[in-house]
């Protein structure tokens, strides 16, 4: 009996030391150790982390093939597969510090390239920098973004634009996956409707990049390139809401149909239905919203791994912001005022990779916007079509990297405003641009090279349009990179898409003169650095200057007559100019720091008198400091911009307000904890510091007490005269706006992600 017990307990202890092995190793980075750091096994619960020295240790696994995943804070991540099968094995990881510098990038010469090797700067974001401080849409998620400002312009309906280096947002090109399709009335809405969850990367280029991509990218562009189906996870979740009533949903499904079809579905849904009016204006402060956006993307694969993808979205969204007794009842009406937009919107757009040994690729995108909105009583009925066709041919020929293009543009606007009306008829505004353009990258030398582009556009309302661009980039080391930029810039304003404040308040829109194309030539100069110091830490520098000057720009002109906005063509000229600096800073403890910081003068000359911009700030700050504490598997992060002061639309010489904002910043901190597989759960405060504009000023909205004026007295040339109710001679007006209304509030959220 004895001899049989002796017999199963050994062969016990044969099988199960056989299917029992384990891993171990060391994290180092450089030759320095990484304490605390992550090691795991894709695809199941086992992990650990490292030691002081570095060294880690996973037991109790069976026979088999795994893939060990080292991560840390600031550094790659590194995979080794292995295979196991009766003994112990032994893997070491040598991390790298993680740098956007490295990233490929396609915005700037429509080619995937290095970011230290393309000779245009690029700047790029992962979905990693916007989780610090997560949003409901794209438009809020820029704002911690340095340069970049998203800029709110009404008061009540909150709709916004996005401002590169102190400019107007329609000077900002919007691309969804290269596709110009973010534009005139999408401008101002399109940007809320954008699936986080979906976004691969985004790409961001300051200056013009009109040779590429036409008139409207004369002040930059930002650039937003969705997952590709077949790398995405197989489904994503993330959901939040904040102490205010706030809530967003994010979903993304991935799906293979087939062997040679992925596909990828995003929706998004938001909704906020609280009426807050903490400043006591009898306004709300945020305006209540209602929108859903749903996405979906194809890839097939096709012989020789030749491009072919489509992708659609559909958009909508139910808005409005006003008097807190406002309800649908009233909309159109005067007796309370309430701001009311409905949203309608799809889009279409694919990428054609031709069935020939060169690479030319087609790319197509259509859209269709419908708008029903109502400021008061005031109706704005508006719908926009853009249809968009470009092919592109890539060759190399020895040192000369060649981009040849042909792309034609679509466009069709009709309203219910004088924009589109002649005497006794509607006449919609319709056009079709077609335009070539040639790109040469010119490998001068293995340190230099040098970019030519023209762009060619023919415009039936303008007649011929060029745009020369030059780059030129200088490796002064493997970690050194200077680059000088010049280029011009042509734009067609669309008055009433892209001026909100020509749509709301009681201000009277006078155009002066058939309006002029507005003109730009501007240089800029860059310098990227990328430092390892001794101690296993990383600071990676970007550092710009820029100038650029405008003739015939076109400018609101709230100053000459209170009661009006007056449009006119700048007899002078115009100015942007300015530096700008990044920096990114990976300790070697896990510490992760982001720091920019911008300064400039945007100003308008006008007989021989110079101004500044206005609601335009001279300097802006933006920081990022995160932190994980390994054993607890909790992620900390601290975000945060500032504000100079801007000067500000008043309505007179007796309006009490401001006539300059003060320096203004929104700070946030978020906590995540990402010890539970699959998922993170995530919380925090926005707006710390519980800043709004309202502080230090008398009231915001002018005469909020009479939004339809039935109380104002006007002179007999138009002029409002002070009388007891109107001590100071205002109309009703919301265009007073610099920065959100939205006080402190606190979230909560969570992601589940399963790949």
């Amino acid at each position: 009996m004895k001899n049989v017990v002796f017999t199963f307990v050994s062969v016990l202890f044969l099988i199960t030391s056989g299917s029992a092995q384990q891993i171990k190793g060391r994290v180092i980075s450089n030759d320095e150790v990484l304490a605390f750091a992550n090691v795991y096994l894709k695809g199941s619960e086992k992990g650990t982390i490292t030691d002081e020295n570095g060294f880690f240790e996973i037991s109790e696994l069976k026979n088999g093939t795994y893939t060990v995943i080292a991560s840390y804070t600031g550094f790659s991540t590194e995979r080794k597969e292995i295979k196991i099968n009766g003994n112990t094995i032994t893997i070491n990881f040598n991390l790298k510090a993680d740098s956007s510098l490295d990233e490929v990038v396609i915005t700037g010469t429509l080619k995937p390239v290095s970011r230290m090797e393309t000779p245009v700067p690029v700047e790029v974001y992962k979905p990693a920098f916007f989780k610090k401080n997560p949003t409901a849409n794209v438009f809020e998620a820029l704002q911690n973004v340095n340069g970049v400002r998203p800029q709110l312009n009404c008061n009540i309906c909150n709709t916004g634009d996005i401002h590169i280096n102190g400019l107007e947002g329609p000077y900002t090109m919007i691309l969804i996956d290269g596709m110009p399709i973010v534009s005139g009335l999408s401008s101002v809405y399109g940007l809320s409707g954008i699936p986080n969850s979906l976004i691969e990367r985004m790409e961001i280029v300051k200056g013009p990049a009109s040779s590429l991509y036409g008139s409207q990218a004369v002040g930059g562009l930002i650039n937003i390139i969705t997952k590709t189906p077949q790398y995405a996870p197989k489904l994503t979740v993330d959901t939040f809401g904040t102490s205010w009533g706030e809530f967003n949903l994010d979903v993304g499904y991935k799906a293979l149909l087939g062997e040679k079809t992925s596909f990828l579905l995003g929706a998004n849904y938001f909704n906020f239905n609280q009426t807050i009016d903490n400043n006591n204006d009898n306004f709300t402060d945020l305006t209540l919203q209602d929108r859903i956006s749903l996405f979906q993307k194809w890839d097939f694969k096709r012989k020789a791994n030749r491009l072919f993808s489509l992708a659609a979205r559909y958009f909508y969204e139910d808005r409005w912001g006003g008097e807190l007794q406002w309800t649908p009842a009233y909309r159109g009406g005067d007796e309370i005022y309430g701001e009311s937009i409905y949203t309608s919107r799809w889009e279409f757009l694919g990428k054609y990779q031709l069935p020939f040994s060169e690479k030319m690729l087609f790319t197509f995108s259509y859209t269709d916007h419908d708008q029903n909105s109502v400021y008061g009583d005031t109706p704005y009925l508006a719908q926009q079509r853009i249809a968009f066709g470009q092919l592109a041919w890539d060759k190399k020929i020895k040192n000369h990297d060649l981009l040849f293009g042909a792309a034609l543009r679509y466009n069709f606007y009709d309203d219910n405003t004088s924009a589109t009306a002649e005497v006794d008829k509607n006449n919609p505004d319709e056009v079709t641009i077609p335009g070539v353009f040639i790109q040469d990258e010119i490998e001068l030398s293995a340190k230099h090279t040098l970019l030519l582009g023209m762009r060619y556009d023919y415009d039936s309302r303008h007649g011929n349009i060029f745009t020369p661009r030059m780059a030129y980039k200088w490796s002064l080391s493997e970690n050194d990179i200077l680059r000088l930029n010049a280029g011009t810039g042509f734009r067609v304003v669309n008055l009433f898409t892209e001026e909100h404040a020509a749509l709301t308040g009681a201000r009277d829109v006078i155009i002066e003169e058939e309006l002029k194309p507005e003109q730009s030539y501007n240089i800029n100069i860059n310098y990227l650095k990328k430092i390892y110091t001794d101690n296993n830490s990383f600071i990676g520098l970007d550092l710009s200057a820029w100038y650029t000057y405008f003739t015939n720009m076109i400018l609101p002109d709230y100053d000459t007559n209170p009661n009006e906005i007056i449009y006119d063509n700048l007899d002078g000229y115009a100015v942007s100019a300015g530096v700008s600096a990044n920096a990114d800073v990976v300790f070697y403890n896990g510490i992760k720091v982001n720091l920019g910081a911008t300064f400039m003068n945007v100003s308008q000359t006008e007989n021989g008198i110079t101004t500044r911009q206005i609601l335009t700030e001279q300097f802006s700050g933006t920081w990022g400091v995160s932190y994980k504490i390994m054993p607890w598997n909790l992620n900390i992060d601290y975000t945060g911009n500032v504000y100079g002061p801007m000067r500000l639309p008043l309505l007179g010489d007796l309006d009490p307000r401001k006539e300059y904002s003060p320096v203004w910043s929104i700070q946030n901190i978020q906590f995540t904890y990402d010890g539970f597989k699959n998922f993170e759960i995530y919380g925090g405060i926005k707006n710390i510091l519980n800043w709004t504009p309202n502080k230090g000023n008398p009231f915001i909205i002018a005469r909020a007490e009479d939004p339809f004026d039935k109380n104002v007295v006007f002179d007999a040339q138009g002029n409002v005269q002070p009388t007891p109710d109107n001590p100071y001679a205002l109309t009703f007006d919301p265009s007073y706006v610099y920065g959100p209304n939205q006080g402190i509030r606190g979230f909560l959220g969570v992601r589940y992600l399963l790949d």
